[in-house]
């Protein structure tokens, strides 16, 4: 008998989520609470920058992937197994944000922060049936042929939240920047 995976069902991903959700409040929390020093700050906004480049840039990578697919440039097969390889980076990148975010004290009074935090939130949740996703589209896949029209439009939806989720972070996080 196989132990239970994370995408094995809805449920596991559910309790996933149950447990990204903890852990996104508990960051919140701590980051209104936790003061730090001007150079750890400069520490934790550096990796903040490293991280959104591992995360954000192994998304563009699958995005990409899936546009080379679309224009019969790569294998479904291929695009599939690339973009799960992918899921390590992405997860890196989107745990080592929030780990750095929370030390850069971040103003949770304002409504572009606020709107920030939720599109991190939306980001993780999406990454988790991204996931599920991915396998169900391994297990579906037919011999030189498409995968079905609902696995199209779940990817479709399922890409669209992520860029949204990460472009809007990116300009909020500049924005606050300037600030």
């Amino acid at each position: 008998m196989r132990p239970v995976g994370l995408y094995d069902s809805w449920w596991t991903v559910a309790g996933a989520a149950l447990v990204v959700c903890a852990a996104w409040g508990g960051a919140v929390w701590v980051s209104g609470h936790l003061q730090v020093d001007a150079s750890l700050h400069t520490v934790a906004l550096f990796a903040h920058l490293a991280t959104l480049v591992l995360g954000f840039g192994a998304v563009l990578i699958a995005d990409y992937y899936g546009l080379l697919w679309l224009t019969g440039r790569m294998s479904l097969r291929d695009t599939l197994d690339g973009a799960g390889r992918l899921h390590t980076p992405i997860w890196a990148g989107l745990t080592g944000l929030v780990g750095s975010g929370i030390l850069l004290h971040p103003d949770t009074s304002s409504t572009l922060t606020r709107a920030k935090l939720v599109m991190v939130l939306a980001l993780s949740l999406n990454g988790l049936q991204a996931g599920l996703l991915n396998r169900r589209m391994a297990a579906a896949r037919r011999p030189g042929g498409q995968p079905p029209r609902r696995f199209l439009a779940w990817g479709a939806g399922t890409a669209l939240v992520s860029q949204a989720c990460w472009w809007g972070a990116v300009i909020i996080g500049f924005r606050n920047s300037q600030r």
